[in-house]
């Protein structure tokens, strides 16, 4: 499949960008970190959706083919020239709860600078969702000690036609409501206590297993919409996690894909955040999507310096590949897809920006998300394929040991 070409009237607009927050001017460096740290000092974190595989509570339900959402990645079709529709993986539609195929990522990203796996993991109708990836991919991989994890509850609501339109087509009712109340809740602490949070590899931050959080709205209307009851949710949680012998537990408010906030919304963010007593934000993608993906990485930063100067817990920085959910929407086309300047080369840009970023940050750790590991279709993934081959992991790998040079 050919690249998309540059229309000349996107030139006076890319010499723009290249000059913005995304891309260092070489002229006027910035102004220098005030520590240094070795590679292994940094937290690289890639986002893991586990759905390629076949879920035993509703798979038969909502992929009956019985590979989970490859059904739908297959399906992907071009919108516009040279769009890069259907992806195509360079290792072929692997399950990703086999644990021989957990092995062989985990490889890959520990030997390009990527040490964490976030997996997104559901609780739908009282009990689990999309856990095998977890559970019988991960955890039973030979060599799952090289690398540490951590879950993002991705406890949002989910209609009918979402991850199947082909089957579902225009049915957009409520499938999912990701809420929970009280006795699911406290179900959900338990289980992930015992399951995951003992697993000597989950990631913890001053002895404190990390547990991330994708609806704050969700995590309200669970408890009424009241902050003060999902303080005090969040509050059972921590003395849970204390009476399993844990120095305490570190919640993260995961800001999903996050924009520019009015003073008034920017306001309340900040006051929610210091109430239900989060230990951090974090994002899921990195927000502010344009088709150029220097405006992209331009917006990102904006949108992060906001968010800095807002909180009084640490914020860890996001860094996107890209964007492209068409499979899934067939009425989506040119303008909801990242295709300019989508390269390694402007990812590695801007995750330059964003190691920098946490050089500034000395009282916190230097951890950065990437979204994503192998969001196929959503069109943001580290896993090489048959495009760009290994060209992100490199980037990755170039960033993180320092040998990527910001000036040429």
């Amino acid at each position: 499949m050919k690249r998309t070409r540059l229309n000349p009237k996107y030139f006076l607009f890319a010499l723009i960008f290249l000059s913005s927050a995304l891309l260092i001017n070489c002229s006027q460096p910035e102004k220098p970190a005030n520590v240094t740290a070795e590679n292994n000092d940094y937290y690289v974190a890639a986002y893991i959706w586990p759905s390629c595989h076949h879920d035993e509570r509703f798979g038969d339900m909502l992929w009956p083919e019985g590979t989970g959402e490859w059904e739908v990645i297959k399906k992907g079709n071009p919108r516009f020239e040279g769009h890069y529709q259907p992806r195509q993986p360079l290792w072929g539609y692997e399950l990703d709860n086999d644990p021989r195929v957990m092995e062989k990522w985990i490889d890959a990203a520990t030997s390009h600078g990527v040490n964490i796996f976030v997996f997104d993991w559901y609780w739908f109708d009282g009990g689990p969702f999309l856990e095998s990836a977890l559970n019988d991919g991960f955890l039973k991989a030979k060599n799952n000690s090289d690398m540490q994890f951590y879950i993002m509850w991705a406890n949002h609501d989910v209609k009918r036609n979402y991850w199947n339109v082909h089957k579902f087509k225009d049915d957009t009712s409520l499938l999912w409501d990701g809420a929970v109340d009280w006795d699911n809740f406290k179900i959900i602490v338990d289980r992930v206590i015992k399951q995951y949070f003992n697993q000597p590899n989950y990631f913890k931050i001053d002895g404190k297993p990390v547990f991330s959080i994708f609806s704050i709205g969700n995590l309200l209307e669970g408890f009424g919409g009241s902050v003060e009851e999902a303080r005090k949710a969040l509050d059972y949680f921590r003395e849970e996690v204390k009476k399993a012998g844990f120095p305490g537990l570190h919640i993260q408010w995961n800001q999903g894909g996050g924009s520019i906030m009015s003073k008034e919304a920017a306001d309340q963010f900040s006051e929610n955040v210091t109430k239900m007593g989060f230990n951090s934000v974090a994002m899921y993608n990195m927000g502010g999507m344009k088709e150029d993906y220097l405006a992209y990485g331009a917006n990102s930063v904006k949108i992060r310096t906001q968010m800095d100067s807002i909180l009084n817990v640490p914020l860890f920085p996001c860094v996107s590949i890209g964007w492209d959910d068409t499979p899934r929407f067939p009425a989506k086309g040119i303008n909801d897809v990242v295709h300019y300047h989508n390269t390694p080369e402007s990812f590695a840009a801007l995750l330059s920006k964003a190691k920098k970023y946490a050089d500034s940050h000395p009282e916190q750790p230097r951890l950065i998300t990437i979204n994503a590991w192998n969001e196929w279709v959503e069109g943001s993934y580290l896993l090489p394929d048959m495009l760009n081959g290994y060209g992100y992991l490199n980037a990755v790998k170039k960033v993180m040991n320092g040998e990527f040079d910001e000036c040429k």
